[in-house]
Parts: structure tokens; C-alpha cells; sequence
């Protein structure tokens, strides 16, 4: 990294001028930059930002099939995470983008950083057009190229809504906003259903109306209308909460009171789920990807890896991890509900995200309007196991493994404790490490490719063996 805040990899030249160049933007905090404001303890709202920062890195993996990439990032990444994206994937440049100061709001940072934007600029005298791609279209983001066009830069946003569409983003993609679009697409599209709930307005209904559900059924799920990976959702189950409803009203409102968010925004109450594990591990997925024309195309089914507390950990892909009566139900449901995305004027990627209940039914749970924590491993897994990866390999992602107390890993001592199952191009299997940014904290982020589901999990429990010896 230079005294400029950019740092290039290996950068090549065709010596042709080429028509665009595609830049892309890391903003996971924006995405849900709101909720983070709305933190009421400030080592917390600062951990976020941070982890959000570390997690950006793995989005370089969702760009396997562009090239001549410019990537801006919160923070540096690290250059042997890099070289090794570059040797997987058979990249020849990148460069990458780091804004001197870091809040959070990486489009923000972008502007008033003249050194980056100076970059841009240049970048942009060598092609006819810069393409931003963002991994959320946020209101920052849209300033960002406002602040751009201000410099007579041409700009595409294939992967964004015009700015006169871009509620749809925020809409679309929080609880309160899908719970609407089911109720009112019940009619059409039956299979469009959500778990029983009711939107409160404040924290004294919202405890009332919970605790009735969880005397009744010893269990009730409250959620903010737009939290990240687990953080704003309280699952309550049998045991957690008192069963005296007056007891039981204090202590959900207690819960709600220690974040000001809880008071900022709608919030959501729902029945709980028993889940039937059977069936994408009780959290299938639908992801799609609607381009500029309106067209709309899916993308893969998954399993998410969730943790009892309700965060994300990872994904599993593969065409056996469903029935086809059922993956073929859950992909109706995603166009459906793109289709009405698209119409309303949203453009990008987006997901469905499902709960599968032991009686049977499927609810849809809540979508996710940006690239998601599962885009970076589809393209891994098209991009070395081919189209038919769905098929013909079995694909893990995880996010949470933790070393210990004692260890602080890098990158490059994980690699060589990992060498013996790193992926192997010729054997089409192993573990990918897809970030250096998390090792900061001592979590690995992985993904791992393999012929069928036996052989992946085999090779994660060696990997989680080599790594705790």
C-alpha cells in the first residue's frame, strides 16, 4: 500500500482502449447503515462497522467472472489473498482502492477522499465509461455518482435501480416490507406466504403482542426491520421467557430496551418456527439476479447454516439438499416475487430466504435486496466446478469457526495448515479461504468444494482438525 491509498496487482494493458472499466464498491454497512446508528452501545455499533469492514474482502470471490477490476475497499487487503484469487481464478490485474479514513460509509469516504477520486477520474480517461457495481445500492452510493457524473465521468449501474426506483431497495429488503408485498400477492401467488405476524410501531405493543404469543405457544421471534447476519432478531423459545404474561411483558420489554433501534424502526413479531431439518437444513434459499432490461434470472438453491441464536454462519449448495417438488415450489416463489421486484423497478441481485416447518408448510422468511452472503460462493463454485456445480459437486461456506483464545492466525500460516485439502484445481476439491480481514478476529471464512456431501464434510472436519491441533 503507497502513500496514495492504492495499490495495484500485476497491472496489464491490452493496449487498445477499452469501452469501460468496472469499479467495484464494498459497502456492507451501508447496506443496513440505519440499524448501525441505531446501536445504542458504542463498542458494539463499532464492532460492527468493523466486521463489516474485515468481511469485505471475501467479495473479491463474487467477481470471478469479470477482469480488469478496480475493487475499493474499506480497508487493505492483504496482498497473498490477492495472488492466490489471481492463481485460482486465473486473473492477470487488479487494483485496489482503500479511502484514507474508514467510517463506515465507504461511498462517503470515496468523496471525500481527493487522492481516490483523482483515481477515478483517471481510470476513467482511459475507457469511454466507469461501471459502478456496489454491493447494496444505498443513498451513499447514489451520491457517489452523482459526485462522478459532477466530474463529466459516463457511469453505468447495471446491478442498480435508477435513483427514482431506489426505495425499492430498502422496501423490498426489510421484514415490514416483504410481510406487505406477501399480504398483498396472497391471492396470486398462494405458495407466497409468510409465518403468522402482526408490525407494532413501538416497544410497549411490541412486548404485549409477543408475550401473549409466547404464553400461548412457548415461543415467539421478534424482529427490527432491517438487522445484519442475526443482530436485531431475539428468538425466544420454550424456557427462555416467564410464563406469567405480566413476567413475561417486563422481560421482552427489558430485551427491547437495550438497543434504541428496537424504538426507530417497525417492529416485526412472529410465531416461531419448529424447523424440518430435512429440507435445506430448515433455511432453504433462492438467489436470482434481475439484469438492467428487467430480465430476471435464477441463480442457485441453497441451505443456510444458521445458528441457534438465528445468525447466519454459511451456505449449503447442492440439488440433493431439497426435493425437486420442493426446489421447483421455492424457485415459482423467488420469480414471483422478482417479477414483482422488477415491475416496481429494482434491479440486482436478490433472495429469497425460507423457513421449512415440521408440519410441512414453507414460509417465506424475509429477501434480501444486494448481493448476499451466498454470491461469492456460487460464483467460486460456477467458476471452478462449472454450470453444472449444482450437480456434479457439493459446496459448504462457513464464516464462524474460531480459533482460539491463544492463536492469532495470518493468511499464510492458515494456508500451509491447510495445504494438504487447499483446493486442487486438477482433483476439483479442498477448502478455498476466502478472507485475511476476518483472521483479525480470529474467524475463518471458507469454502469448500467437493464430488458429493460425505467428501465435503469429511474434508471440513479434517480442516477444523489441522487447524486446532
Amino acid at each position: 500500500m503507497n502513500n496514495t491509498g492504492v495499490s495495484v496487482h500485476e497491472s496489464s494493458s491490452d493496449g487498445a482502449k477499452k469501452s469501460e472499466k468496472i469499479i467495484y464498491i464494498a459497502n456492507m454497512s451501508e447496506d443496513v447503515w440505519p440499524f448501525i446508528q441505531g446501536m445504542t452501545n458504542d463498542q458494539e455499533r463499532a464492532f460492527e462497522i468493523e466486521e463489516n469492514a474485515n468481511l469485505a474482502d471475501h467479495q473479491l470471490f463474487a467477481l470471478t467472472d469479470e477482469d480488469d477490476v478496480i475493487f475499493v475497499s474499506p480497508k487493505p487487503l492483504s496482498s497473498a489473498l490477492v495472488d492466490y484469487y489471481k492463481y485460482l481464478f486465473n486473473k492477470k490485474s487488479i487494483k485496489i482502492l482503500v479511502p484514507r479514513i474508514h467510517t463506515g460509509q465507504i461511498c462517503i469516504d470515496i468523496i471525500n477522499d481527493p487522492e481516490v477520486i483523482q483515481t477515478l477520474i483517471e481510470e476513467a480517461n482511459s475507457v469511454k465509461k466507469l461501471t459502478l457495481i456496489p454491493y447494496t445500492t444505498s443513498h451513499q452510493f447514489f451520491q457517489l455518482v452523482d459526485k462522478l457524473q459532477q466530474k463529466g465521468i459516463s457511469i453505468s449501474t447495471p446491478e442498480s435501480p435508477e435513483e427514482e426506483a431506489a426505495w425499492t431497495v430498502n422496501l423490498f429488503g426489510s421484514k415490514s416490507g416483504i410481510r406487505q408485498l406477501s399480504q398483498q400477492s396472497s391471492a396470486k401467488e398462494p405458495d407466497f406466504k409468510m409465518a403468522e405476524g402482526l408490525i407494532c410501531a413501538n416497544i410497549f405493543d411490541a412486548a404485549q403482542i409477543a408475550a401473549s404469543v409466547y404464553v400461548k405457544e412457548q415461543g415467539v421471534v421478534i424482529k427490527t426491520n432491517k438487522g445484519h447476519s442475526g443482530a436485531g432478531v431475539l428468538i425466544f423459545r420454550e424456557g427462555d421467557l416467564p410464563p406469567n404474561y405480566r413476567e413475561c411483558v417486563k422481560k421482552i420489554q427489558e430485551w427491547l430496551d437495550k438497543d434504541k433501534y428496537w424504538t426507530l424502526f417497525p417492529i416485526v413479531i412472529e410465531h416461531f418456527i419448529h424447523t424440518q431439518k430435512t429440507i435445506g437444513g430448515g433455511f432453504p434459499n433462492v438467489e436470482f439476479k434481475i439484469s438492467k432490461n428487467g430480465k430476471i434470472e435464477f441463480l442457485y438453491f441453497c441451505g443456510c447454516r444458521v445458528l441457534p441464536d438465528g445468525v447466519f454462519k454459511g451456505i449449503e449448495i447442492n440439488e440433493d439438499i431439497m426435493s425437486d417438488r420442493v426446489s421447483a415450489r421455492l424457485i415459482d416463489t423467488g420469480f414471483f416475487i422478482g417479477e414483482q421486484y422488477a415491475e416496481a423497478g429494482y434491479r440486482g441481485y436478490y433472495d429469497v430466504d425460507f423457513v421449512a416447518a415440521k408440519n410441512g408448510e414453507i414460509f417465506v422468511a424475509e429477501s434480501n435486496t444486494r448481493r448476499t452472503g451466498g454470491t461469492h460462493v456460487y460464483k467460486i463454485a460456477r467458476a471452478l466446478l462449472g454450470e453444472n456445480f449444482m450437480i456434479e459437486g457439493y459446496v459448504l461456506s462457513d464464516n464462524s469457526f474460531k480459533f482460539t483464545r491463544t492463536q492469532q492466525p495470518n493468511f499464510e500460516s492458515v494456508m500451509s495448515t491447510l495445504n494438504p485439502i487447499s483446493y486442487n484445481r486438477k482433483t476439483k476439491e479442498g477448502v478455498v479461504v476466502v478472507s485475511a480481514n476476518m483472521l483479525m478476529q480470529r474467524q475463518l471464512e471458507y469454502v469448500i468444494l467437493a464430488e458429493n456431501k460425505r467428501r465435503a464434510f469429511e474434508i471440513e472436519k479434517t480442516m477444523e482438525s489441522l487447524l486446532r491441533e
